[in-house]
């Protein structure tokens, strides 16, 4: 079952749209008293018209109804149209309160959840609710209208037929639906589990069709696809298989109950309780009583799918950023980029450390490399400054400033990344390298291109700075994404740099160009460089030696070459 603060906030979302909503209802009202009305005109006519002949009255009254029908013809236009632009538009919000919601989460919360099951909750989810949005309030409203005005109006022609009816008849039909309604909900969850696996599974597969192809492994990636969707197709048998029990069921009851009233209403003509005209007009209204039984039938499977897929983007609007603002929070404003690590512990998993007993001051402008083995957390402890993951103990400041007590966006804006895996969005180069800031002039954009070595490149091309990168920059060379990445970070122009072995990936040709408009990027700012290649590092003013029982050394090249230890060793692993 659905609680009632789930409920709460998907009412939540109709507020925007109040007026929408109950102009959609009242044209359901007007929709449904027409309806009701057409038994009564019809039992009138065949008692009080054809009887004496008023062909007059009879043209004037079927007129009538005509008109009606063009009016009715306007409503459902309205229903139709307006009713279900409300429901896009409850979707559109609430997709954008879960997309801006998306981008305060931590990484941690990206670390274990997959890119296509996220898709899925955000694009597939939210298309059923949309659904549930514009057709179940209308629904039930129409069949309480409906069933209500059948009721006082068959009572006013045989209250005993009537009261049976809607004493056995009706309830064992709603008793049906609403049993059956809990495991038709569980199937339809089941089909969005599915779903999440196999869009992830895709966006995995089209995302590494090359290294698929490199290593021959099509037939892997054509098994691994088909097990999801056989999974998937199994789930969504599963949930037709409760949907088409539901509907036999309730068509058989609804079916059941025509014979009742025919039975029933046919005994009590040759009785002489009710004439022809009563009996047609009693079938009539059963059969508007059938129609709202059949609505609620289906809002209730309407119900069960959108609430699944409200359910999920609850679930995922109710994950807590684990690091926010506190409300004393305030701007760093013109920062220097002096960073100091006290007594820093951090881990993943709350288990293993991946830091222990950090202590580390990088002086303000100054270039400080960290190396040392693999694994050894030289990534993570760049990570923890800008505070992208939050550590278990010890302090991290900024200028003096203890790093939660700056507002996160003053903090990030401050800092700047250049990454070995250079991540550039689908687009144009003009858009990726702007990505640093929006608001930069053209001249500002050529500059920043200009000091990171690829202007002339750029240049060369022939739509230039509108030059289309390809999916995640597909189209241009490890270093010309690389070079895009550096003047992307030049445009930013931020205090403290970290450079995370932005160099590692590139043939020593190419190495030599970023390494130059790195040297560009680095003067006067406060930078952190990870390197595997102890080369590119000898002339930092301090280099940190970084392994898994914490910073085992620091100094100079010279200084840390002459004590023989793990510095050394690495050194000459690479050069000896």
């Amino acid at each position: 079952m659905i609680n009632r603060e789930i409920l709460s906030k998907f009412i939540h979302y109709y507020k925007p749209y109040k007026k929408i909503f109950f102009i959609d209802l009242i044209c359901a009202l007007l929709i449904a008293s027409i309806d009701l009305f057409y038994p009564a005109l019809t039992r009138y006519i065949l008692r009080d018209v054809l009887p004496v002949g008023n062909v007059e009255k009879l043209m004037f009254l079927l007129l009538g109804l005509l008109l009606l029908y063009l009016f009715q013809m306007f409503l459902t236009y309205v229903v139709a149209f307006w009713g279900h632009i409300m429901g896009v538009y409850m979707e559109s919000d609430m997709r954008r309160d879960l997309f801006n919601h998306l981008q305060n989460l931590p990484f941690r919360f990206y670390d274990n959840n997959r890119t296509g099951d996220l898709m899925s909750r955000i694009v597939n989810d939210l298309n059923e609710v949309s659904e549930l949005a514009h057709h179940g309030p209308e629904d039930l409203f129409i069949s309480f209208i409906m069933m209500v005005g059948s009721f006082i109006y068959l009572v006013r022609i045989e209250w005993h037929l009537t009261v049976l009816i809607f004493c056995i008849m009706v309830p064992l039909i709603m008793w049906f639906s609403i049993t059956k309604r809990k495991g038709m909900g569980n199937a339809w969850k089941e089909v969005r589990v599915s779903m999440g696996e196999i869009n992830s599974n895709l966006e995995n597969s089209i995302a590494g069709i090359r290294v698929a192809r490199a290593f021959t492994n099509e037939h892997f990636e054509k098994q691994r696809f088909n097990k999801s969707n056989w999974l998937f197709r199994g789930a969504k048998r599963g949930a037709y298989k409760s949907m088409a029990k539901f509907h036999v069921g309730v068509t058989f009851l609804t079916a059941t109950l025509n014979v009742v009233v025919l039975a029933l209403g046919g005994i009590l003509v040759t009785k002489g309780s009710i004439d022809i005209p009563d009996l047609l007009a009693f079938m009539l209204y059963i059969n508007l009583v059938v129609h709202p039984i059949k609505m609620f039938t289906g809002f209730t499977q309407q119900y069960e799918k959108g609430m699944a897929g409200f359910s999920r983007f609850c679930l995922m609007m109710n994950e807590k950023p684990d690091i926010e603002d506190s409300e004393s929070a305030f701007e760093l404003k013109n920062p220097l980029g002096h960073i100091e690590l006290t007594d820093v512990t951090f881990s993943y998993d709350d288990e293993t450390h991946i830091l222990s007993g950090i202590n580390l001051d990088v002086p303000a402008g100054k270039t400080v490399a960290i190396v040392g083995p693999t694994g050894a957390g030289k990534t993570t402890l760049c990570q923890i400054i800008p505070r992208f993951y939050e550590i278990n103990s010890g302090s991290i400041a900024v200028d003096g400033y203890d790093i939660k007590d700056l507002t996160l966006a003053s903090l990030r804006k401050a800092v700047g990344f250049v990454q070995q895996d250079v991540f550039l969005f689908t687009g144009t180069i003009r858009e990726n390298i702007l990505y640093g800031r929006p608001d930069a002039t053209e001249d500002e954009l050529i500059d920043a291109a200009k000091r990171a070595e690829i202007d002339d490149f750029i240049s060369t091309l022939e739509n230039g700075y509108d030059t289309w990168v390809g999916e995640k920059g597909i189209l241009l060379s490890g270093g010309q994404k690389q070079r895009i990445a550096i003047a992307r970070a030049f445009l930013k122009n931020p205090p403290i740099l970290i450079l995370d072995e932005a160099t590692s990936a590139l043939d020593n040709q190419t190495e030599g160009k970023i390494q130059k408009a790195l040297e560009e990027l680095s003067r006067g700012r406060t930078t952190l460089v990870i390197a595997h290649r102890l080369s590119t590092v000898k002339h930092a003013d301090k280099i940190v030696v970084l392994t898994a029982d914490g910073i085992e050394d620091q100094g100079t090249h010279n200084e840390l070459f002459e004590r023989d230890g793990l510095y050394r060793e690495l050194y000459n692993s690479q050069f000896v």
